[in-house]
């Protein structure tokens, strides 16, 4: 099983930190207009969030894993819950390899399998090197056209 690239971890904590700053913004709109809310309060959210937040970036990063096998790409995640998934190479339809500003600054992508059959079965593998997602895109795009042929009637 393949491991995401460890800066995925600075990416992972960077979220939690900018969700938790927001709802210490919200608390503290809510001290300004609505009901009084103690200044410790609200900063003890926010620590209590980046922490928190921190630590289930760090294990998530621990446990997410991927491998590709002849017949489908395999995905491990989770820490509360812990999904296994299987995507099978005849599922797959298209391969797409995305960044956004933050994982761009980072030196980050993330390849997206999209599949056949369901709605929202997408599969998003972050935290790849821009070169290994151009590589397991290519690989994966391969693998579903072999598969495609190989399940023809």
């Amino acid at each position: 099983m393949e491991a995401l690239h460890p800066r995925i971890r600075l990416l992972w904590i960077a979220q939690a930190a900018i969700t938790a700053i927001v709802l210490g913004v919200v608390l503290a709109a809510v001290d300004q207009w609505v009901v009084d809310v103690p200044t410790a309060i609200i900063a003890g959210v926010v620590a209590v969030g980046i922490v928190l937040g921190s630590a289930y970036a760090i294990r998530l990063y621990q446990v997410w894993r991927f491998e590709i096998q002849p017949d489908a790409l395999y995905l491990e995640r989770g820490v509360v819950t812990f999904v296994e998934t299987a995507v099978p190479f005849v599922r797959v339809q298209h391969v797409d390899t995305q960044f956004g500003p933050i994982e761009r600054a980072l030196g980050l992508s993330s390849v997206v399998v999209y599949t056949a059959g369901s709605r929202n079965a997408d599969v998003r593998i972050p935290g790849l090197t821009p070169d290994r997602a151009r590589e397991l895109q290519d690989t994966l795009r391969e693998l579903a056209v072999e598969s495609e042929a190989d399940d023809a009637v």
